[in-house]
C-alpha cells in the first residue's frame, strides 16, 4: 500500500474529493493545518494597518491506495487542486502496511 498525504488550499477540498471518488477511493482524512512554505507570509489589512501573518492556512489529506493506483491518484490531485500560484501545496508518497487488530472480547 501507499500512503498519499497532500497539504492543499482549503478551497479546493471539495475538487479533491471528487476527484479521488472518481478513482474509488473512498476513505479520506482530512485536517485543518497551517503552514508556509515559498511564499514566506502574506500580509493582510485590518483597520487600516497592514501586519503579516506568518502561517497560511491549508488542509491536510491523507489516504491509501495501492501502488498500481497511487500515480493515478496523484495525478487526480494535481489536476484538482493546482491553481498555478505559489502556495498550491505538496505531495508525499509513503510506505504503508496494514497493522492487524485482533479483537479482545472480555
Amino acid at each position: 500500500m501507499k500512503l498519499i498525504v497532500a497539504v492543499i488550499k482549503p478551497f479546493k477540498l471539495g475538487a479533491c474529493i471528487r476527484a479521488l471518488a472518481e478513482l474509488g477511493v473512498t476513505d479520506v482524512l482530512h485536517s485543518e493545518a497551517r503552514g508556509y512554505g515559498r511564499q514566506k507570509d502574506h500580509l493582510k489589512d485590518y483597520r487600516d494597518d497592514r501586519f503579516a501573518v506568518a502561517f497560511l492556512p491549508k488542509v491536510r489529506l491523507e489516504f491509501a491506495v495501492e501502488p498500481e493506483q497511487a500515480k493515478s491518484a496523484i495525478n487526480a490531485l494535481i489536476a484538482a487542486c493546482r491553481t498555478g500560484r505559489q502556495g498550491d501545496g505538496k505531495i508525499w508518497v509513503l510506505e504503508a502496511r496494514a497493522a492487524g487488530v485482533e479483537a479482545v472480547t472480555a
